[in-house]
């Protein structure tokens, strides 16, 4: 991402009146010679900073998405008193984001260029550090990834189905009953590991989120090993299984030198 724009820069400016122009009248309101005007500039000066048009929506795709992170990096609590409730903040933000600023929202999700991929990124890690929490506490039903993945799509299509919605037909419930439904998918009632659980997958989950990396009293290769048996029990709860899935049982594995 572009760290070298200052409040006054030119490419600061063009950038600017670039996402007003957009938020106001779409992607087709964004042609040069009308972000040029708004910035008060000449429209070779978008070529020379950004090279076309294209390079200028990407350019306010980062811009968008330094802004989304540094709300979303104020918001996070290391040590949530409810994880559950962190998440549905969390979830409540990237959603109101979306609702909030539609255009500005669609174009980061169109962005390839480098930048762009790097602060969406960055998102996803203070995503997986909201379900790694989760998974500590004991509070997931399902696989960290697949966790994650979860509430991310619900995310997207939440705010994605809002604006596929008449406007006089959208109810503000439809995105509470679509995060409980996530809610529900990816965490427990109770940040318990029930007895009467077939398998120690809510355990696997548990122990392999509080891991830390570097744990002196095992091997490097002893903690990739550990690593692969909790995710594997945590992926299906280590059931061993007859027939055609008996291939995808725990077997020992021997370390080798």
């Amino acid at each position: 991402m572009a760290t070298h724009d200052t409040t006054d820069s030119p490419r600061r400016r063009i950038i600017e009146a670039a996402v007003e122009l957009l938020e106001k009248g779409g992607p087709d309101a964004v042609s040069t010679r009308a972000v040029a005007a708004a910035a008060g500039m000449q429209p070779p000066a978008i070529y020379r900073l950004f090279g076309d048009k294209e390079g200028l929506l990407e350019a306010v795709a980062e811009h968008g998405y330094a802004q989304f992170l540094e709300s979303k990096r104020a918001q996070v609590d290391p040590q949530p008193q409810d994880p559950v409730e962190d998440l549905r903040r969390g979830w409540d933000m990237v959603v109101e984001f979306g609702i909030s600023r539609p255009e500005l929202f669609a174009v980061m999700n169109r962005a390839t260029g480098r930048g762009a991929d790097l602060a969406h990124r960055a998102g996803l890690e203070i995503l997986h550090g909201r379900v790694r929490r989760l998974a500590a506490g004991g509070w997931l039903r399902v696989d960290e990834e697949l966790a994650a993945q979860i509430i991310h799509a619900t995310g997207r299509g939440a705010v994605t189905t809002w604006h596929s919605i008449p406007a006089d037909r959208r109810n503000p419930a439809l995105l509470t009953a679509l995060r409980e439904a996530m809610v529900a998918a990816v965490t427990r009632a109770e940040p318990t590991v029930p007895a009467t659980e077939t398998g120690p997958a809510a355990a696997a989950r548990a122990l392999r989120a509080a891991l830390p990396d570097d744990a002196d009293v095992l091997s490097d290769a002893e903690q990739h090993l550990l690593r692969e048996w909790l995710t594997r029990l945590a992926a299906d709860g280590g059931v061993h299984r007859e027939g055609p899935g008996a291939a995808t049982r725990l077997r020992p594995v021997s370390p080798r030198p």
